[in-house]
């Protein structure tokens, strides 16, 4: 079934934003949206690049693998953000949903044309990949100088960030209530942390009303400025 991009929740914050009435019509015409099961992969690393897509519900793991079979987590993806290589022969990375999700997926070869016929568009995707560019390097500062209590805090102020909803209380862009959408080992694969480290440091949080934790999926902040000066020097850190 193909997409309407009038009825799209993320149109307003994915690349597509950039495109005027008309313009949405044509590329709605190359789109598809497609459903992700959990657990299930969209993109496989090492094979041929021949799909794009914007994420429109849900969440995924950008994971690339080492010659022994391990597994390491190097990014994620959250509505609005955009995947896949174009104008690249290959996938550098393999794209895992880590909840139920839906994406608007396009062909590769298709939107590589349609992105060269609208400069708009392509400077949109520009500006996305700088906008991960400057991510990646924070995640390689906190995984090689900060402590654990310094990864925690950051990650819960990221999140707050990239799951901003209108339908959820934000204060200072920031949510004060919001759902991770995976769970405590997940979060440790990607903070290079143990489960037992992140479960005590969050209860730890909790326990000195920074945050609260209504159930296991859901995190409330209570105290951003506290929760920022532990993330920037573990001023504050708990311990």
């Amino acid at each position: 079934m193909m997409n309407n991009c009038e009825q799209c929740v993320v149109k307003n914050k994915a690349i597509c934003s950039a495109l005027d009435p008309d313009e949405l019509i044509a590329i709605n015409r190359l789109s598809r949206k497609v459903s992700i099961k959990a657990g299930q992969a969209l993109i496989w690393e090492g094979d041929d690049s021949l799909i794009v897509a914007n994420v429109v519900e849900g969440a995924f793991k950008l994971t690339s693998s080492l010659e022994d079979g391990r597994e390491q987590i190097i990014g994620l993806l959250y509505p609005s953000d955009f995947v896949g290589r174009p104008f690249g022969d290959r996938n550098e990375y393999t794209v895992t949903a880590l909840a139920d999700s839906k994406v608007c997926v396009f062909s590769r070869a298709d939107f590589d044309q349609f992105v060269r016929e609208h400069p708009d568009l392509e400077h949109k995707l520009l500006q996305r990949t700088l906008t991960e560019l400057d991510r990646v390097r924070r995640s390689m500062l906190l995984l090689g100088r900060k402590t654990a209590s310094e990864r925690v805090a950051s990650f819960l102020l990221e999140m707050s960030e990239r799951l901003a909803d209108s339908s959820c209380s934000v204060v200072g862009g920031q949510l004060r209530l919001f759902a991770l959408p995976f769970g405590r080992q997940q979060v440790a694969d990607i903070l290079g942390l143990t489960i037992e480290t992140v479960s005590r440091q969050m209860t730890q949080l909790k326990k000195n009303d920074v945050i609260a934790l209504p159930d296991h999926r859901n995190v409330q902040i209570l105290d951003a400025d506290r929760l920022q000066d532990i993330a920037d020097s573990g001023v504050g850190a708990l311990h």
